[in-house]
């Protein structure tokens, strides 16, 4: 007597079922994407050097090497006038991050196989604006808790306080969309570090971050005193208490550096975020 055979085949198919496809909206897309991001954070921690080591190293050469050969009329110091010229300066390297992030992705086909599945095609510069924005919070964090340890302190009230920290973070959003643009027209990490290293160092040095702008060449303060990070730089301090009295022929922005700062937020993500959708959709497309 035989027993009956069975089809492997017919096995097979009435144990494998196939994973159940959940629709999703472009948040939580987006939202997967962020978190891939951080995966890569909690498993390469040195990607936080730019917002953790660098700023404080920023920090604490500045106070305590250059400071004493810069003089300020600020009555909390050097030390307070600083900070926010340090925050200002690294809110705007998120372009520098994000650009870089966005162009190794790119170049390894990550891109390609996110736009193979079933989602949204912002999710994957949603996603990656999330992971920035967050990454760049971490840097404010801690170059609070470093200001706090060397002196810095803020002189106004909660409201003002808040509102200087989301002046930065609304730059830092502005900046995003420089970085996807430039990665997404750049080909390689190497010209992306070439193109921003020779544009965002000067952009935010030519500027009030680390002193004050009087004592520069009437041309180079012309051009420091209407520098979008000398606005933001002055609102911040101006929003702490920790800015100094204008010297005579301040730049027009100097006089008026919160509108001025939320009017370049504005004025840059309306004109360069079409600029970097347009050049994404154009690099990935089939």
């Amino acid at each position: 007597m035989t027993s009956p055979t069975t089809d492997p085949t017919t096995h097979a198919t009435s144990t494998l079922e196939r994973p159940e496809i959940r629709t999703t909206g472009l948040l939580t897309q987006s939202w997967a994407i962020a978190r891939r991001n951080f995966l890569h954070i909690r498993r390469m921690p040195e990607m936080l050097m730019d917002v953790t080591i660098q700023p404080v190293m920023f920090v604490l050469l500045f106070a305590y090497v250059f400071g004493s050969s810069i003089d300020v009329a600020t009555p909390a110091g050097y030390r307070a006038f600083l900070l926010a010229g340090i925050m200002a300066q690294t809110v705007a390297f998120a372009s520098f991050i994000v650009a870089v992030g966005l162009t190794a992705d790119l170049d390894k086909g990550i891109v390609d196989r996110m736009r193979s599945l079933p989602i949204n095609p912002a999710a994957v510069l949603v996603g990656r604006s999330i992971s920035s924005l967050a990454h760049s919070s971490i840097g404010l964090v801690v170059m609070s808790l470093t200001g706090l340890v060397i002196g810095w302190r803020i002189h106004t009230n909660v409201f003002e306080a808040a509102l200087g920290y989301l002046l930065l973070l609304g730059w830092g959003f502005a900046m995003i969309w420089v970085g996807i643009w430039v990665g997404s027209a750049m080909r390689s990490v190497e010209a992306v570090n070439g193109v921003m290293f020779a544009t965002m160092f000067p952009i935010t040095f030519l500027a009030n971050t680390f002193a004050p702008t009087d004592r520069m060449p009437t041309f180079l303060r012309f051009v420091a005193e209407w520098n979008p990070i000398s606005s933001l730089t002055q609102a911040v301090r101006e929003l702490w208490g920790n800015d100094q009295p204008l010297a005579e022929g301040a730049a027009f922005p100097m006089h008026h550096p919160i509108p001025f700062t939320i009017g370049w937020i504005i004025l840059i993500t309306a004109v360069v975020a079409p600029l970097a959708i347009r050049t994404f959709r154009a690099r990935t497309a089939d």
